[in-house]
């Protein structure tokens, strides 16, 4: 199964912080939002300073490094943004807590899955960095090291699986492979021998073997000038001030060669470094410290082509070999000396060491990265599909019979004097999306169930359903005597026709107002419309259409009984639907147990079964009831793919004959379909294991699903959209709530249920 990723949210430093992670950060998520321009590329960036930093429109959250609460909104963010997949840049130092715990904090509140990127990765943690990466690898769906010595130790210091883990090279600018000459000139080094060290100061740097090889070097070529380019380490700068620059300085001066070395203090933009690098003829870092399994100083040297002279240090043993630049000893400016000399003489093979270097650097530029990445993301997020959380439930005869407390603050917020609006952004009305019959019709069903609960509600409840029951009382066209659905929010029909499964649902709810209501007025004017609305509803072949409208008439006769009209048509859509189960059912062969209606199980699919029994059980119609019952408990087996967990038919595809089931996205109106179904069921046999399955299907809401999340707002009183492979979708709009609130009131009502199997 293919999984898009279109949102993609990077964690870690960013420029104009002065860093190598922010660099690298910056870089990599301006690579994948030119890469992938069609994707939602952002940034969250940590802040070591209460101020901050003037960053660009990318980067949207910022966390204050030390404090924890931070690392949580942080969380909270991205899980109500449309977010498939975070991006993590790793270094011990950049967070808070002890060996930066605080960002374990972060990823352990988040709902979609995680790609770390290693920028260290030790051979000999302290306790405190051990326990910091063991919980980077439970919360990590991949990592990414940019080093084969990198991968080597994840996974045979850390036990990392092979193929939890990426090797992706540093990214580096995509430059051309010029003359040094070309860019000294900007520079006024024209005419010299350049060497060149770049990036941010300090002592494990290694500058000072640089300078004291400087006077060997000139003694045999005076045309050589070093150009040590970079801002002092703003952590260091606070902490000491400029004095590791100022003892290099002293050390020049003592040295002797003050007209052969330029210090260029200050962080540069990514054009003018790579002028810089380009003006270089050698490339030099004396690192002192082994243990670096990245440079991106060093990758960008080797991408632009220059001939390097390094101290081998991880990154530099695995990127220079063969043939790709010089290694010397550590703390050895003899040696760095010689090695200069070395490739200053030897014209031919220090070219043949650029091309080497630009060559393998082709494979580095950011776009190659870039699609790099983004296959790590997708198969994060195809693993995280695969590898769910699995909801661990109590059986479900052993869970408290208490429900959530009944909240309607969401479906007061959807209402409005016109109707119930259909679609919100996160828990607001979207105003763009009007309004439908459909919802107002399941609003309408709602208004008189939340009657039913008696003098608490029963005055709110009477005054919903006017509306709602006004609304569908304008959406009937007396000229097609069918429904209107589509209704914009400026208060014009869309449409001159609704769907037939749009009709049914009105019906349905003018059936319940008819049937149950206490008032009055609603009731009189539902009966009317029934009246008008549903000979139209005879001619309905779609099994939706005929399932809504026969629950409707079912209503409308526990009042009526002796309508002649709803008797009729009763008849008709019952034997229809029947029909539609037997005929489709007779193909099934052997193994090929296809116990439905159709050659598709869609949307909404308990509703037909439900239809079965309840017509079946008042009509006396055995085999009615017998198929309704049968379908209902192929569907429930169908939607319980993992022991006690309740999983529906996903709208990304349903299920076909023959085909694979849709996992997702799973949608609210399928748990609520199931729980009403499988009650009328309880209703009808008495048999305890039909409650059992209404309230598996009830538990999705609560967190009884494939992420343990649940998708009832308790706060607000809404339900989410639905569930996807690894986030649920934040919106709160009509059909997700009232699916909810509609389950919810029915298994209410079913405590009150004295079953009559005998009909």
């Amino acid at each position: 199964m293919e999984l898009k990723v279109n949102g993609i949210a990077f964690i870690g430093n960013y420029l104009p912080r002065q860093c190598g992670i922010a660099t690298f950060t910056t870089d990599l998520c301006q690579g994948m939002a030119s890469t992938y321009p069609d994707r939602t590329v952002f940034a969250i960036a940590m802040n070591d300073t209460q101020k901050g930093y003037a960053y660009p429109p990318r980067v949207q959250f910022e966390v204050a490094e030390r404090e924890l609460a931070s690392y949580h909104r942080a969380a909270d963010f991205l899980n109500v943004n449309d977010v498939d997949v975070v991006c993590l840049q790793h270094e011990y130092g950049i967070f808070g807590g002890q060996a930066g715990s605080h960002i374990v904090a972060l990823l352990e509140d988040l709902r979609m899955p995680v790609v770390t990127t290693l920028h260290t990765v030790l051979r000999e943690p302290n306790g405190a960095q051990k326990k910091v990466m063991e919980s980077l690898t439970e919360l990590t769906a991949r990592f990414v090291v940019m080093s084969k010595q990198g991968y080597e130790f994840l996974t045979e210091l850390y036990g990392i699986p092979d193929e939890k883990i990426d090797l992706i090279h540093h990214g580096i600018p995509d430059v051309p492979f010029v003359d040094p000459n070309y860019y000294k000139d900007k520079f006024g080094v024209e005419g010299k021998m350049v060497l060149l060290t770049f990036g941010l100061l300090s002592p494990n740097k290694g500058i000072e073997y640089v300078i004291e090889a400087l006077p060997a070097i000139i003694e045999k070529y005076p045309d050589v000038v070093y150009i040590c380019l970079g801002a002092t380490h703003p952590h260091l700068k606070r902490e000491q001030g400029e004095s590791y620059r100022l003892s290099l300085q002293r050390l020049v001066e003592a040295k002797g060669v003050e007209s052969h070395v330029i210090f260029h203090n200050r962080f540069v933009n990514l054009e003018e470094l790579c002028e810089f690098i380009g003006s270089a003829d050698i490339y030099i870092t004396p690192y002192l410290n082994e243990a670096q399994i990245t440079s991106g100083t060093l990758a960008y040297s080797v991408g632009a082509g220059k001939p390097v002279v390094s101290t081998p240090y991880w990154y530099a043993q695995e990127l220079l070999a063969d043939g790709r630049g010089l290694l010397v000893p550590f703390r050895d400016a003899d040696a760095i000396a010689q090695r200069v000399i070395e490739l200053i003489e030897n014209e031919t093979e220090r070219h043949a060491i650029r091309k080497r270097a630009y060559t393998l650097g082709r494979d580095m530029i950011w776009r190659e990265v870039s699609h790099r990445y983004m296959e790590s993301f997708e198969r994060a997020r195809e693993e995280r599909f695969k590898k769910r959380r699995v909801f661990v439930a109590r059986t479900v005869d052993k869970r408290p019979a208490e429900l959530p407390p009944l909240n309607l603050d969401h479906l007061r917020r959807m209402t409005d004097d016109t109707g119930m609006l259909q679609h919100a952004t996160f828990s607001v009305p979207n105003y763009d999306e009007g309004y439908t019959t459909d919802d107002n019709a399941r609003a309408l069903v709602l208004a008189v169930l939340l009657e039913e609960l008696g003098d608490t509600v029963a005055a709110e409840a009477r005054q919903l359903a006017a509306r709602y029951l006004a609304f569908l009382f304008h959406a009937f066209n007396p000229e097609t005597r069918r429904f209107r659905n589509f209704f914009s929010y400026n208060r014009t029909w869309l449409e001159e026709t609704g769907s037939p499964d749009s009709h049914g649902r009105a019906l349905w709810a003018i059936g319940m107002v008819a049937g149950r209501s206490k008032d009055d007025g609603l009731r009189g004017l539902a009966v009317r419309m029934f009246d008008e609305a549903l000979p139209s509803a005879q001619e309905f072949t779609s099994p939706r259409a005929c399932a809504f409208t026969l629950i409707g008439v079912m209503e409308f006769l526990r009042r009526f009984y002796g309508h002649r009209g709803a008797g009729d048509c009763r008849a008709v859509l019952a034997e229809r639907l029947l029909d539609q189960y037997l005929g489709n059912r007779s193909k099934s062969r052997g193994s090929d147990e296809w116990l439905w209606f159709e050659d598709i199980v869609a949307y909404s699919n308990a509703k037909l079964p439900h239809a079965l029994i309840l017509c079946g059980r008042w009509m006396e119609r055995g085999p009615m009831v017998e198929a309704g019952l049968e379908s209902l408990e192929w569907l429930t087996k169908v939607q319980r793919m993992q022991g006690e967990q309740f999983v529906p038919i996903g709208c990304n595809g349903w299920y076909r004959r023959g085909g694979e089931r849709a996992r997702f996205d799973q949608q609210p109106i399928e748990a609520y379909a199931t729980v009403s179904a499988c009650l009328e069921a309880f209703r009808m046999t008495g048999e305890e294991r039909w409650r059992k399955e209404a309230q598996r299907a009830f538990d999705w809401f609560l967190g009884g699903n494939d992420l343990g999340a649940p998708l009832y707002n308790f706060r607000t009183g809404g339900c989410f959209d639905g569930l996807t492979p690894d986030r649920i979708n934040q919106n709160q709009g009509a059909e997700s709530t009232l699916s909810y609130l509609l389950s919810r009131m029915e298994m209410s009502l079913a405590e009150h249920i004295i079953p009559t199997p005998e009909g």
